[in-house]
């Protein structure tokens, strides 16, 4: 196939094809992808990544975005675990599962935060408030670390009846 002709199936200019070629620039990704359409190969040929590692790659972006959802959870606030579930619930595969557990705890530390600020209001004891932190912070580090290794976390509830259910990460 000559360079005018890969040019024509590409909607590429055939200098840019002969520039490519010669090794003067390097493609923007569409340029590859367009190029490897008209020759009938693999994107991932181009770009050197194989397809287990593309999929390794894929896997970890997704256990990256679960653990920020996860770790959102060390803020008592929940915007911004709702934004992170919004933007990628369609995208990656267990996000609405992790996001449902995330809002759960975030709820039973607000139920927590209320307690403790009452102790704190009626008995001017700090503590009980400071350990809600704390036990927030723990548990927020400890599922996203879990989370972004790969490994199955739990939900940690002491107001959930019954045996406590293993959460796989997907």
């Amino acid at each position: 196939m000559t360079q005018e002709e890969l040019a024509d199936k590409t909607e590429v200019s055939a200098r840019t094809i002969q520039r490519i070629e010669n090794g003067e620039v390097d493609p923007r990704a569409y340029t590859l992808q367009m190029i490897a359409k008209a020759l009938e190969v693999d994107y991932n040929l181009f770009v050197g990544i194989e397809p287990d590692e593309e999929q390794e790659i894929k896997h970890v972006n997704a256990n990256n975005w679960l653990g920020l959802l996860h770790f959102s959870g060390i803020i008592p606030l929940i915007f911004p675990t709702v934004l992170i579930w919004y933007y990628k619930k369609d995208i990656i595969k267990g996000m609405s599962e992790h996001y449902r557990d995330v809002i759960s705890f975030q709820l039973k530390v607000w139920i927590g935060i209320i307690a403790a600020s009452w102790i704190y209001w009626k008995a001017d004891v700090p503590i009980p408030l400071i350990l809600v932190f704390i036990v927030n912070g723990v548990f927020s580090i400890f599922s996203t670390i879990k989370v972004i290794s790969g490994e199955s976390y739990k939900d940690i509830s002491i107001f959930k009846s019954g045996s406590k259910t293993d959460r796989t990460k997907h």
